[in-house]
């Protein structure tokens, strides 16, 4: 199992995946609204196991967003 971790501080604006979903490389699984701007956040491969965050939370670097296995 692998953790999906925050590159960034900021606000999760979009929860694009949810529990029991395929992912791959490509997709867009989160979006973080940090200084004004709406960063996209990718993962690896594999199916989410678990998805730690909600829309409007506030997330620090590092921060586990999703587990992925």
């Amino acid at each position: 199992m692998a953790e999906l971790t925050s590159p960034i501080a900021g606000k999760i604006l979009e929860v694009n995946v949810s529990v029991g979903q395929t992912v791959t490389e490509d997709d867009e699984l989160f979006i973080i609204e940090a200084m004004k701007m709406e960063n996209p956040v990718y993962g690896d491969a594999g199916t989410v196991k678990e998805i730690k965050v909600k829309v409007g939370d506030q997330v620090e670097e590092g921060d586990v967003l999703a587990i992925i296995e």
